[in-house]
């Protein structure tokens, strides 16, 4: 998780407690009138699950409780609950040494990320994913091996209430623990929460409440509450029966976020393939990484006080930038002139710079700010060269707020990895294919495919991006200019989608008034669910 301040002690030791309606709710769902239980809880902190077994005189057997840090493991044993153990160690370590298994874990793992484990807390890691045959990377948080590992020491019939990162649902490196707990578990729920349940952090958490029970078939539930204390209205008896089988092809748990009747319509699109994606018309790279956007790319009056204008291409470095769908010289212009940074510097050789003094006093100025040893400039033959410079047909937002964004770059204009580049195969209509991205069902799919973040941003990977349908036809090149008009007159995006939709699904497609609305509601539950982020 991301915390809002530096590096504390707080976040090397990857611990944030948890708020006590969500301990009460986590352990009234595991215990559900059950009795004589062996509870295990991998994280217990200063004791907030163990305080909420006492308080609630759940009919426990007996309870292992692990704690890293020995002041807080002290602060547990002060409750003195009976048939309790209260272990000061690592729990990878624990997890690689225990026998025992349990009735219910339950836990508030760890948010370490890999560079703040120590060798031996890294081999530890790495044994855990060496039981389930998973291959672990520098890329995985402590959380997710702290997830395999609780599930290891669960009874054939166990069930594990966690709360976790909502990064679970979406992001790529946390895909192969999404495939392990759809295979190891027969039954899934998912809480989300409205409003953010951590005041220090910026990521949501969801909690994952999983149940193996021996069935044959793998259930997946998703259910959004307004905040921690809605969790007390919940009828726990609707947890027992999930309704959605999980779909072992879908790599993100925000599929689940849909009725059943939008996952099935988006399940029939991609077993039929109707559609393509666009990695069937395009290539996809992140932008120019320059290493230091705010040296590299500047305003006008940079360019004429230091006589860099032999050095510079036209950039557009800011989705701010761009009002439309195809961005021409026009519009460059414009930015250039309202002195927004619309020059991406590109130098040659020192040496062939000796003659322009002034562009060489720039480079001094960067060295006098350390700009030459960032990591990306150090690892140059010279760290003013840039590697790269490639022009794209179109250009992909990759953060975007209210809907994603593709355009025709017409000006001929560069840009950074604040946007991904967009090169057109062969016998692609440029037109058609930036036309064609325009309807609800990519923005549907777009939402999928992504991620989203703290204040509603949507963002996109190449990859994923590549992933999203595109209802192409070249004939949509026809309304591209429309289109355009329809953008640089700030109409509401549900005007333009309706007047879309009409052509690229209904006409283009034959795809029926309802499946149009059904692609349209899909788009803006997702959206709307990521936006309310900001509020």
């Amino acid at each position: 998780m991301q915390l809002i301040k530096n590096a504390t002690s707080q976040k090397l030791r990857g611990g944030f407690y948890t708020p006590e309606p969500i301990a009460d709710f986590i352990l009234k769902w595991a215990f559900n009138a059950s009795k004589g239980q062996d509870v295990l809880e991998p994280s217990c902190g200063d004791g907030v699950f163990l305080e909420s077994i006492k308080k609630n005189n759940f009919p426990y057997k007996s309870i292992t409780a692990v704690e890293l840090d020995k002041q807080e493991a002290e602060k547990s044993k002060k409750l003195n609950l009976k048939f309790t153990e209260i272990i000061n160690t690592d729990f990878y370590e624990f997890c690689n040494e225990s026998e025992k298994k349990n009735d219910i874990v339950v836990v508030n793992p760890l948010y370490i990320r890999y560079q703040y484990f120590d060798k031996k807390q890294q081999k530890e890691a790495g044994k855990i994913f060496d039981k389930v045959n998973l291959k672990y990377s520098k890329l995985t948080n402590a959380w997710v091996s702290f997830v395999i590992g609780s599930s290891l020491l669960l009874k054939e019939n166990g069930k594990m209430g966690l709360v976790l990162p909502a990064e679970l649902l979406q992001v790529s490196y946390a895909k192969t623990l999404r495939n392990y707990l759809s295979h190891f578990f027969h039954k899934i729920n998912i809480i989300s929460f409205k409003k953010l349940v951590f005041p220090d952090i910026q990521q949501e958490v969801v909690l994952l409440l999983c149940e193996r029970n021996g069935i044959d078939k793998h259930l997946i539930e998703h259910l959004e509450v307004e905040d921690a204390s809605d969790l007390e209205n919940i009828d726990i008896t609707l947890l027992r029966s999930p309704k959605k089988e999980i779909d072992f092809q879908e790599n993100k748990w925000t599929f689940y976020f849909l009725d059943q009747e939008e996952i099935n319509f988006l399940e029939k699109l991609r077993k039929t393939k109707l559609l393509p994606n666009i990695k069937n018309f395009a290539d996809v790279e992140v932008g120019i990484t320059t290493g230091a956007n705010d040296f590299f790319t500047v305003p006008k009056p940079i360019v004429d006080t230091f006589n860099l204008k032999e050095y510079t291409k036209p950039l557009v470095g800011r989705s701010v930038q761009v009002n439309s769908l195809i961005f021409t010289t026009d519009d460059w212009k414009l930015n250039r002139n309202i002195n927004a940074k619309a020059h991406l510097l590109v130098f040659p050789q020192k040496k062939e710079m000796s003659d322009n003094t002034e562009a060489l006093k720039y480079l001094r100025i960067g060295e006098s700010q350390n700009i030459h040893k960032g990591y990306k400039c150090q690892i140059r033959d010279e760290w003013q060269i840039i590697p790269s410079i490639k022009l794209s047909d179109a250009l992909f937002i990759r953060r975007n707020n209210l809907y994603p964004k593709l355009i025709e770059n017409l000006a001929n204009a560069y840009t950074t990895d604040t946007m991904h580049r967009v090169f057109i195969k062969d016998k692609i209509n440029l037109k058609a294919f930036v036309a064609s991205f325009y309807n609800s069902l990519s923005f549907a799919f777009s939402e999928i495919v992504g991620r989203s973040y703290g204040g509603g941003v949507l963002e996109l990977m190449p990859n994923e991006v590549k992933e999203i349908l595109l209802p192409y036809k070249e004939e949509h090149a026809e309304i591209i200019n429309n289109l355009d008009q329809m953008f640089r007159e700030k109409k509401n995006i549900d005007e333009i989608l309706a007047y879309s939709d009409e052509i690229i699904l209904k006409r283009g497609f034959g795809f029926s008034d309802k499946e149009i609305k059904l692609a349209n509601s899909i788009w803006k539950k997702l959206s709307g669910r990521r936006l309310n982020r900001k509020r």
